[in-house]
């Protein structure tokens, strides 16, 4: 089995392996006609980002990160961030694969589903969370029952974080499991490869650029959750207040802390990228 000739495939914007035929050599120099709406584009994500933090910066934004509202919604979001996006690994990765190797019942309906929750507003997402699991929803009075009470607790939190970001891991882990190739799987199982075997020596080292892209996808959109959240569960300092659900109520507040999480968010956010990144191409290389 040559593991060298497939681990060292080139690796598509969301971190999956790419056949070879549909990536052709990077050349020098783009056509002229393609840079100006290109720049348009890069200008229009560039510019306000660069703006935010320079106005921080400036309106000294950085005495407000000693703030107890800016150090617990950093807290409650990196843990709520990371465990939603350990539980969608773990409940993700699974379904991903299934979907790119298996024929079942309800697939293409699964699929759907997926689809719908990716382009579903946030704002939608947190309503249809409630309706289902609030106390007077569909199945609150089965969970009160067993005493068991979702809304408006740090739980709630993780559930609309997964709710929104789990879409994109698991649309990067299908991609990165579809490109594996065929011969590999039937090499492996003519070996005498069990199906955990197949799937934890073959299927998911050379998937792997597609699941560590998949993982930047998902925690950096857990990190970033809002409208789910507030619908869901609340803004409660301490409790269910993670950093976008601060600085919206710091714009009501104090621009100031505002503008520090804002800042903070970005930073965050950008080391979180810059680190997965870098496991995604040690990952591709390997």
């Amino acid at each position: 089995m040559d593991q060298n000739a497939a681990t060292t495939r080139p690796t598509g914007d969301l971190g999956s392996p790419l056949p070879a035929h549909r990536r052709g050599p990077l050349r020098k120099a783009a056509p002229a006609w393609f840079l100006p709406p290109a720049a348009l584009l890069v200008l229009l994500w560039a510019v306000p980002l660069a703006s935010l933090t320079w106005r921080g910066f400036r309106a000294g934004a950085l005495p407000y990160l000693s703030d107890p509202m800016v150090i617990q919604a950093l807290q409650l979001s990196l843990l709520t961030s990371t465990i939603a996006a350990l539980l969608v690994i773990a409940t993700g990765t699974p379904l991903a694969y299934a979907l790119s190797r298996w024929e079942f019942r309800g697939r293409r309906v699964v699929e759907v589903l997926i689809d719908l929750t990716l382009v579903l507003p946030p704002s939608v997402a947190g309503v249809a969370l409630l309706i289902a699991f609030g106390r007077r929803g569909v199945l609150g009075p089965g969970l009160s029952a067993l005493g068991i009470s979702l809304p408006f607790t740090t739980a709630a939190v993780v559930m609309a974080q997964m709710f929104v970001a789990a879409p994109f891991f698991v649309r990067a882990a299908r991609l990165g499991f579809d490109a594996v190739d065929p011969q590999l799987e039937e090499a492996a199982t003519t070996e005498g490869a069990s199906a955990w075997q197949l799937f934890r020596y073959v299927m998911a080292p050379l998937a792997g650029p597609g699941l560590i892209g998949g993982l930047v996808l998902c925690w950096t959109r857990a990190l970033g959750e809002f409208g789910a959240t507030i619908l869901f569960a609340g803004n409660m300092p301490g409790r269910t207040q993670t950093m976008p659900l601060a600085i919206y109520l710091g714009f009501e507040r104090d621009v100031g802390v505002a503008l520090a999480l804002s800042v903070l968010l970005l930073l965050v956010s950008g080391v979180l990228l810059v680190a997965l990144r870098r496991l995604e191409r040690a990952a591709g290389a390997g």
